[in-house]
């Protein structure tokens, strides 16, 4: 079932509230996912928050350059340690118990009287997922996009969704609140739902919305892009983010060849390889004005009919 944002159900509030944090991205994520996602992570991170973030496929080359990314993990289940008796009745067990010698810790099984301990090839050691008390959805279409909703127990869990559309929810007795909107990215929207809620934003978290917001909003020329988008993202540049220098590729007309005699062999390039390079704020704002259209600047004439 799919929930409304409420009043007394603010973003802050129930980030303040949380104890433990599982942020999940969907199966086939695009950058804008990942750059929201780890903003989010950091930004929790900073605020003392003990926060996951989880993805079920890999990260590719295309995310490297958002900073964090290596703390994206595909595994859920090792956060507990589970300790089990095979082939042992646990009605022989009198008590368990624990205590901490020289920093170690050490656990005691006690069986009962006349019976027997449990033997070193009966003891399994597993690890089981943890059960964190919020989750936060980014992006997706569907509950489908995350598998682990439906592997985990998130029965008392508070869910909430982050897109720039309502996620489907089939499951009824998955609650879900949802805090879409539309905006050019969710990026957009998660720079200010962080500052709405004073939560960390640093440089570093900037950096990682300026990449999300251009990418999605195909660098403002996405029919979505409003005046918010550009006052978050210059915003975001005076908080010291910074944009990625983007390098001119050569190119051919569609459905050329360039040609080369078939015995020449590749020569190793002669010139320095151009890396990406980040851009300094003033060059990103000087940038960001070419991107803006005319019309944006041109003065605005509304008329209306009056209200007797």
């Amino acid at each position: 079932m799919l929930l409304l944002p409420l009043m007394d159900n603010s973003f802050k509030t129930l980030i303040d509230s949380a104890q433990e944090v599982l942020i999940l991205l969907p199966q086939k994520p695009n950058l804008d996912q990942v750059a929201s996602g780890l903003s989010l992570y950091l930004s929790f991170l900073g605020s003392g928050k003990d926060v996951t973030i989880s993805c079920p496929v890999a990260m590719t080359a295309e995310f490297s350059r958002l900073i964090g990314v290596d703390k994206i993990t595909g595994n859920l289940g090792d956060k507990n340690l589970i300790i089990k008796f095979v082939n042992y009745n646990a009605t022989d067990v009198d008590k368990v118990s624990y205590d901490i010698e020289n920093s170690q810790f050490k656990l005691t099984i006690s069986p009962k009287v006349g019976f027997k301990s449990p033997t070193k090839d009966q003891i399994e050691v597993s690890y089981a997922g943890g059960s964190s008390d919020f989750v936060v959805l980014v992006g997706g279409t569907s509950e489908s996009d995350f598998p682990v909703l439906q592997t985990l127990d998130f029965a008392s869990s508070k869910i909430i969704h982050l897109g720039t559309r309502l996620l489907e929810i089939e499951n009824k007795d998955l609650q879900v609140l949802s805090f879409a909107q539309s905006a050019s990215s969710i990026s957009e929207i998660v720079a200010g739902l962080i500052k709405e809620g004073g939560f960390v934003l640093d440089p570093d978290i900037a950096t990682n919305l300026i990449v999300g917001i251009e990418s999605e909003s195909k660098n403002f020329q996405s029919s979505e892009v409003t005046v918010n988008t550009f006052e978050t993202f210059t915003e975001l540049l005076k908080l010291g983010g910074l944009r990625f220098k983007k390098v001119p590729t050569s190119t051919f007309p569609q459905g050329s060849i360039p040609n080369k005699p078939y015995n020449q062999v590749n020569q190793l390039p002669i010139n320095p390889v151009i890396q990406d390079r980040q851009m300094t704020p003033e060059e990103a704002e000087e940038e960001i004005q070419q991107d803006i259209p005319p019309s944006w600047s041109e003065p605005k004439i509304f008329t209306g009919t009056s209200v007797s």
